[in-house]
């Protein structure tokens, strides 16, 4: 389960969201690939390349690293 603690106290997620701890974990694996490929697309885009193409890229190498993370 994912639980956070800030300077406003603890903020548990699942909980938030109604969702099983199982899937936040999958949702926040999902958020920190995306971000990670969102990087490297970006500088991709400034040099030239479609946002399309960019997003595509995004998208399916954050969803090939999920299921890479899922397996080991």
């Amino acid at each position: 389960m994912f639980a956070h603690t800030s300077a406003y106290g603890r903020f548990n997620l699942s909980a938030a969201l109604n969702l099983p701890p199982n899937r936040v974990e999958l949702t926040n694996q999902l958020a920190v690939a995306a971000l990670g490929a969102g990087v490297i697309t970006t500088l991709a885009v400034a040099q030239g390349q479609s946002p399309l193409t960019a997003l595509g890229i995004t998208l399916f190498s954050a969803m090939a690293a999920v299921a890479v993370g899922q397996v080991l």
